[in-house]
């Protein structure tokens, strides 16, 4: 029997009448489903998740900088079926004078990843190139080594992110956005000049009627402050803001988390950063498929990384 042809926009149509808002697929999550889940919050505004109109966008003043790093890596080798990846992890600050960005502080790592039978027998071939060491507790298999490249990769880049922050404090106390958490880091999470934005809803802070508030939170509006459970080294608070519409889109279009020092999670605070965050959003033209979660000056991090990158070909 042959497969029915579907007019989605008429079957869009008839959810819309029955009360259901139509949606399509706008960009990959960023996740795969088996790491999704709910990890729930305690508020500590309003009794049940309330949404907060935050006001017309505000300019932040100078100087204001955006820490973001990026990685990559490429298999470039087998020792016999286990691989060997050749990965690179960088990160930078740039800040923004009258309105002009420039990079402060800047750092990169090319690395040689690989099981310790795989690196032992390159030997001393790629002279002057560190290498690292992947767990062997368990059997190899090519999908799993590739994986666990990629969270040393991530823990490499964390490690940088962490070294250029302390950098461009000893010479600056203005604002410092980070594309990210805060919670990480005990000093990240007490430094009152810190944001961090997020893109990653992977986790998920509330379950039932507040998780339906939290994922349609109006534009321009954030939700109630709360405190995340925590699995990391710091406290922080958090709130949900929306950068642009979503309906006929996706519930995450233009939904970020935002993190900050306690101190700030006051809700005069949180709508006084959401206002400036609100100034920072990266236009509709940007060439990112992430754009109605990015903010310019992030993405100009990204880019400038990118454009620099050493391990290319």
């Amino acid at each position: 029997m042959p497969t029915a042809i579907v007019n989605l926009a008429h079957l869009r149509r008839l959810l819309a009448v029955r009360g259901l808002t139509p949606a399509t697929p706008v960009d990959a999550p960023g996740w795969s489903p088996e790491e999704a889940g709910i990890r729930p919050a305690r508020l500590v505004e309003n009794p049940e998740l309330g949404w907060h109109p935050v006001g017309a966008p505000e300019a932040w003043p100078d100087p204001l900088a955006f820490l973001d790093g990026v990685q990559r890596s490429e298999l470039v080798a087998y020792a016999g079926a286990v691989p060997l990846f050749l990965g690179e992890a960088a990160a930078a600050i740039r800040e923004r004078r009258d309105r002009r960005l420039t990079t402060v502080a800047e750092g990169r790592r090319v690395l040689l990843l690989g099981r310790p039978e795989a690196l032992a027998k390159v030997g001393d071939a790629l002279p002057g190139l560190d290498t690292v060491a992947l767990a062997s507790d368990e059997p190899s298999h090519p999908a799993r080594d590739l994986l666990n490249a990629g969270r040393a990769l991530d823990r490499t880049r964390a490690a940088l992110k962490l070294t250029l922050r302390d950098q461009y404090r000893r010479g600056s106390d203005g604002w410092l956005i980070v594309d990210g958490a805060l919670s990480d880091s005990p000093v990240w999470a007490a430094d009152r000049r810190m944001v961090a934005v997020s893109k990653s809803h992977t986790t998920l802070p509330f379950d039932g009627a507040n998780l339906e508030r939290f994922l349609r939170v109006p534009p321009a509006h954030r939700t109630s402050v709360y405190v995340p459970e925590s699995r990391t080294l710091a406290p922080v608070r958090q709130w949900a803001l929306r950068l642009w519409p979503w309906e006929g889109k996706d519930v995450f279009h233009g939904l970020v988390r935002i993190e900050v020092a306690p101190e700030n999670g006051m809700p005069e605070s949180a709508d006084a950063i959401s206002r400036r965050i609100l100034a920072e959003r990266a236009p509709i033209s940007t060439p990112d498929q992430r754009w109605h979660r990015q903010l310019y000056g992030i993405h100009s991090v990204e880019s400038y990384l990118r454009a620099g990158s050493r391990s290319r070909g």
